[in-house]
C-alpha cells in the first residue's frame, strides 16, 4: 500500500499499524494513482492541538479517522513527539479498524515495548484499573494483553526498585552457531564453514575486555548482570569457554552480580564438560532453547538435532544443578501447528524450566523463511497457539515478567518471557524496558546508554561480522549512569568551566577531570575508542577511524571525550 504523509514523517507508527490491519501489504513510498490503494495519513498543528487525519483507499472503498492531543508548552520536546505519534496513529488505526472491520489484540499499539506504556502511567500514581482503561478505552488493546502488559509492568517496576545508580549490565556477543536457522536473520556464522574465526575473534574479544574492565572500573560503574549470547555461545569448546570466562572474572568485579546468564542455546551444542565448565565460573543461569519439539519442524527450520537432544541435554542441565534453565519456543514457525505447538510447550513444562519465553515468528529480511517463501502458519493459527499458553503457563504457576514486540511479526502478537515465582531474568527485563545502561562487548551487539532521567538513550553499534571484530584496532564502549538528588538547569552539557582540568588517557580514550559540585548533575558519562564500528547501514569492511561524539556532564568525577 501506498503511503503519503503530510506535516510529519512518522513513518514507524504507521508502518506497523498498516502491518497489523493489512498483513499481506507492504509500505511504499511513491505517489498514488487515481484508484490506488493508498494512505494519506496528514498531520496539522495549532498553539492547542496535534490534529491527525487518515484516509485510506482500499480495494475500492475509502474510511476516514481523526485523533486530536492537546498541545502543552510545558512539556519537554520527547514528550511533545510522543504526543505527536499518538495523534497519527490513532487516526490511522480508526480508519483502518473501519475499513476492515478488525481490531488487532494490540489495538492501536504499535511500539516495540508496549509495557513502558503502562510503566510510566503506574509511576505517575494511576491505579492498575485506571491503567487498564486507559489501555482499553483510549488504545483499544484485548483484555488478555492489556493483563500482560500491565503484570510486566509491575515485574519491571520491582527489578527498578533494586537498582542503584552505578549498576550496569554486561553483555558479551558470540557470533557463531552450529547451523543457521531459517527464521534468523541475526549475523552469525556457522562453525562448520569459518572454524578458523574462532581463536582470532576470541583474542580480540579478550583485549576489549580487558579494556572495557580497565575503564568500568574507572568510572566507578557496578555489574548488576551478565549475559552472554549471540549466536550460541556454546559453539566454543569446552576449552575455549574456559579461557574466555577465566579472564572475564578476572577483569570484571562480578563479586555482586545479581545473575550470571549463558545462552547454551542449541542442544547439539551442550555436553557435559561445556556445562561443568559454566558450572565452575559461576553462572547460574542457562538457556537451552528448542523453538519446537516436533521433528519434522526442527528440519524444516534446519536444525540439526531432535526432540530427543533437547530432552537429553534439559535432563544434563537441570541435573547437575543449574538453578535456573531457560527454554524459548516460536509459535508460528513452518510446519508447525497450533496441536504440535502444544505437544511442545506441554513437554516443555514436564522438563523442569523455570523459564520459558514464548516468540512470535517475526519473518527478518534476509531469513530463509522470506528468501525461500516458505509456508507459514495463518494469524489465527498464531493466536491459538499464544492463547493455549498463556492458559498453560498460568495453569503451572508461571507469570509473565517480560515482554517485546517486532516488525513483521505473525498477527502482530509479542514475545513473553515467562517464569515461576523469583526466577526473573533480570537482563531481559533491564534491556527490554531499558532501566540501565547496556555495555556490550563482541560482535553484533550494540551499547546501550540510558539516561533515565530524561528519558534519553544513545547507542553505540559494534561490528556485526566474526571477520571485522577479529581486524579492528580498538572497540567501542561505554558508559553509564549517576543520579543526583536535583538537577541544576542552568549547568551547560558541555562543561568548560576547567579549562585547564588535568588529562588522562584510558587506552584510547581521554578523561577530563572537572570539579563539579557532588550531588548537583545527573549525569550520562561516556567514552568512546576508535574502531570498525557497526554503523547502521555500514558497509562491511569500512576501515578506520570511525570516530563518535557522545558527551554528556558526569556526576560530578569526570567529563568524558574522544
Amino acid at each position: 500500500m501506498k503511503l503519503i504523509f503530510r506535516g510529519h514523517e512518522d513513518r514507524y507508527a504507521v508502518e506497523q499499524s498498516l502491518l497489523a490491519f493489512f498483513p499481506e501489504e507492504r509500505p511504499v513510498y511513491e505517489p498514488a494513482e487515481d484508484g490506488e490503494d493508498h494512505a494519506l495519513v496528514t498531520l496539522s498543528r495549532s498553539p492547542r492541538y496535534n490534529t491527525a487525519v487518515t484516509t485510506i483507499t482500499y480495494h475500492g472503498r475509502t474510511a476516514r479517522g481523526i485523533s486530536r492531543t492537546a498541545v502543552d508548552p510545558q512539556l519537554a520536546e520527547y514528550e511533545a513527539e510522543r504526543l505527536r505519534q499518538k495523534a497519527v496513529k490513532l487516526s490511522f488505526f480508526k480508519a483502518a479498524r473501519e475499513i476492515t472491520g478488525i481490531t488487532p489484540s494490540w489495538g492501536a499499539l504499535t511500539g516495540i515495548r508496549p509495557g513502558k506504556l503502562a510503566s510510566r502511567m503506574l509511576e505517575e500514581g494511576m491505579t492498575e484499573r485506571q491503567v487498564d482503561r486507559v489501555l482499553r478505552d483510549t488504545y483499544f488493546v484485548s483484555p488478555e494483553r492489556r493483563r500482560l502488559c500491565i503484570e510486566t509492568a509491575e515485574a519491571s517496576r520491582r527489578a527498578k526498585a533494586d537498582l542503584r545508580p552505578e549498576d550496569i549490565s554486561l553483555y558479551v556477543g558470540i557470533p557463531f552457531c552450529p547451523t543457521r536457522c531459517a527464521y534468523c536473520s541475526f549475523v552469525s556464522q556457522s562453525v562448520e564453514r569459518t572454524l578458523g574465526l574462532v581463536e582470532p575473534y576470541l583474542e580480540v574479544l579478550h583485549r576489549e575486555i580487558t579494556d572495557a574492565a580497565r575503564m568500568v572500573q574507572e568510572a566507578g560503574l557496578h555489574i548488576k548482570s551478565f549475559y552472554m549470547g549471540g549466536g550460541t555461545p556454546t559453539t566454543l569448546s569446552a576449552d575455549q569457554m574456559d579461557r574466555l570466562l577465566t579472564h572475564l572474572n578476572r577483569s570484571f568485579d562480578l563479586s555482586g552480580c545479581a545473575e550470571y546468564c549463558i545462552e547454551a542455546g542449541r542442544p547439539d551444542t551442550i555436553d557435559r564438560e561445556k556445562l561443568q565448565v559454566l558450572l565452575d565460573h559461576g553462572v547460574d543461569r542457562i538457556s537451552v532453547n528448542p523453538q519446537s519439539l516436533e521433528d519434522h519442524v526442527l528440519t524444516a527450520i534446519g536444525r540439526r538435532h531432535t526432540a530427543r537432544d533437547v530432552e537429553e541435554a534439559m535432563a544434563l542441565a537441570t541435573g547437575m544443578g543449574f538453578p535456573h534453565v531457560n527454554m524459548d519456543l516460536i509459535a508460528g514457525l513452518p510446519e508447525d501447528t497450533p496441536e504440535g505447538f502444544r505437544r511442545t510447550l506441554d513437554k516443555c513444562l514436564s522438563y523442569g524450566a523455570d523459564n520459558i519465553t514464548v516468540h512470535t515468528l517475526s519473518l527478518k529480511k534476509g531469513s530463509r523463511i522470506l528468501l525461500e517463501n516458505f509456508t507459514i502458519p495463518s494469524a489465527e493459527a498464531v493466536g491459538e497457539m499464544l492463547d493455549y499458553a498463556n492458559a498453560a503457563l498460568r495453569q503451572a504457576d508461571f507469570r509473565p515478567y517480560y515482554l517485546y514486540r517486532q516488525k513483521y511479526m505473525s498477527g502482530s502478537f509479542e514475545n513473553t518471557g515467562w517464569c515461576i515465582s523469583g526466577a526473573e531474568g533480570l537482563y531481559n527485563i533491564y534491556i527490554m524496558e531499558e532501566l540501565h545502561s547496556i555495555l556490550s562487548l563482541g560482535a553484533g551487539g550494540s551499547t546501550k546508554m540510558v539516561d533515565p532521567v530524561h528519558q534519553r538513550i544513545e547507542r553505540v553499534f559494534h561490528t556485526k561480522y566474526p571477520t571485522e571484530s577479529s581486524t579492528r584496532d580498538s572497540i567501542c564502549l561505554i558508559v553509564s549512569i549517576t543520579t543526583p538528588t536535583t538537577m541544576m538547569s542552568d549547568v551547560p552539557l558541555k562543561d568548560t568551566s576547567a579549562p585547564n582540568a588535568p588529562e588522562k588517557k584510558i587506552g584510547s580514550a581521554h578523561t577530563i577531570t572537572i570539579p563539579i559540585a557532588p550531588r548537583k548533575i545527573m549525569l550520562l558519562s561516556t567514552v568512546v575508542k576508535y574502531s570498525v564500528v557497526g554503523l547502521p547501514g555500514r558497509i562491511p569492511g569500512m576501515k578506520p577511524p570511525c570516530f563518535f561524539m557522545l558527551l554528556e556532564i558526569s556526576n560530578g568525577l569526570n567529563v568524558t571525550d574522544v
